[in-house]
């Protein structure tokens, strides 16, 4: 594949899978009369039956990351240089942002409006490095085991993470950016932003390097 269409593709997978998140948690939220459990199923399903479809659709094209902290780790591994890679994690996260314009657009919501969910705290941080760990090693040990079980395999692993995780799960930057220009239920404020990338990315790095041990066949050492 060409360089345009595998940035295309990293490019139209974020947007699609942050109109999901950010779509389903506005209708979740409007329909949902109070019921904070009910929302979050509501945007959990659908979250992961989103990222079965594209990275089945657009996993023969890019690889499928529509994430800067599984870029990161494959350019830690040299799967991908890391000029690509560079230019992988601009189209994430343009991709995302107008994903989550779109999702306003489509429910009559101000296109520009800045979240207001606080999400911050040592309990939350920890959310996030839990649920990028997973992510990450789960990308990685299904690659080693059984490659075709990619897509269910992270699909399965958001849609438990939503849940399990006290972040409920964004495990990626491109994601957590983008959700800071949405004051809906999906939502993070700016302020919180940059500690959630911190803490993303180094949970993607030790995932990496874990994994690699994890994994590795002693013959090839």
């Amino acid at each position: 594949m060409t360089l345009e269409r595998r940035l295309m593709a990293e490019w139209l997978g974020t947007f699609s899978l942050l109109a999901t998140v950010v779509g389903s948690g506005i209708m979740a939220e409007r329909l949902a009369g109070g019921n904070v459990a009910v929302a979050l199923l509501g945007n959990t399903i659908p979250t992961g039956a989103i990222l079965v479809v594209l990275i089945t659709v657009f996993g023969p094209i890019s690889g499928a990351h529509f994430n800067p902290a599984v870029t990161l780790s494959f350019a830690l591994r040299r799967e991908i240089n890391t000029r690509i890679a560079g230019l992988y994690v601009v189209a994430q996260i343009f991709g995302g942002i107008v994903g989550v314009l779109a999702a306003h657009v489509m429910f009559e919501h101000p296109l520009i409006d800045p979240s207001m969910t606080a999400r911050t705290g040592v309990g939350q941080w920890a959310g996030e490095f839990v649920a990028t760990f997973g992510l990450v090693g789960t990308i990685l040990a299904c690659l080693k085991a059984r490659p075709q079980a990619v897509p269910m395999a992270v699909g399965l692993y958001i849609t438990a993470a939503y849940w399990f995780t006290s972040s409920t799960s964004f495990a990626n930057p491109a994601v957590t950016i983008a959700r800071g220009f949405s004051d809906t239920f999906a939502g993070i404020a700016p302020a919180d932003v940059a500690a959630f990338i911190g803490v993303q990315l180094v949970a993607a790095v030790l995932a990496t390097y874990f994994f690699k041990w994890l994994l590795d066949d002693p013959a090839d050492a």
